[in-house]
């Protein structure tokens, strides 16, 4: 029988990735007030995500950095360095901020007119592998990973920054016609869908597996 601390079977074989992203195309037409005040819109449930990914926990009189980007980043590296383990909590914890923050993405990028939820998964569909820190992580990884993941890094400036203007086009096209381009919703499920494997690389640390430079 499974246990909390079972590792989760990567549903997709051998090859497949630590880390799956999947948003449902709207295939309808979208609401055009709420495309052109999206910004306004979002503002509550960005505030929330601000809040949820903090730099630190304070307690006391002392300030501990336990996260980055809201992401137990330094602890599981730590943890993996020394003891070869990722405590299952803090991987469900990371699992659901990621998933909470791919929502608000995708709320912001106009690929969903829902407003985003805190715990249910809507139209995005975010799954990463729990793993087996003694048999598939390398321990002394975590403490280069950010450095080898600099190329990833330069490529996502590039690609976000194409995603935005994408982005703007769209918001223009759901305007006049109520309707998402296919091709600029690929993309930007793409650079999300690439940004999300370089985190379960360098900062979520779920697999020693480098990146793809790919978009699928």
């Amino acid at each position: 029988m499974a246990t909390a601390d079972t590792p989760t079977a990567d549903a997709g074989g051998p090859d497949a990735s630590a880390a799956r992203l999947e948003i449902d195309f709207p295939d309808r037409q979208l609401d055009p007030l709420s495309t052109l005040l999206r910004p306004i819109w979002a503002l509550p449930i960005l505030l929330v995500l601000w809040l949820l990914s903090g730099s630190g926990i304070s307690y006391g009189d002392e300030h501990t950095v336990l996260a980055s980007g809201g992401l137990l980043v330094l602890p599981t590296a730590a943890m993996l360095v020394a003891r070869r383990k990722y405590p299952r909590w803090w991987f469900d914890f990371n699992r659901e901020l990621t998933r909470f923050g791919a929502r608000v993405g995708a709320y912001l990028a106009l690929m969903d007119d829902h407003y985003p939820s805190t715990d249910e998964q809507q139209a995005v569909h975010l799954e990463l592998d729990y793993p087996d820190a003694e048999r598939d992580l390398n321990r002394w990884l975590p403490l280069v990973k950010w450095l080898l993941a600099v190329p990833h890094y330069v490529v996502l400036l590039v690609l976000w920054i194409a995603a935005v203007l994408v982005v703007i086009y769209a918001w223009v096209a759901i305007l006049a016609t109520g309707r998402y381009p296919r091709g600029a919703f690929d993309f930007v499920v793409g650079v999300a869908r690439w940004q999300l494997r370089v985190a379960a690389y360098a900062t979520l640390l779920i697999t020693d597996r480098y990146p793809p430079f790919s978009l699928r």
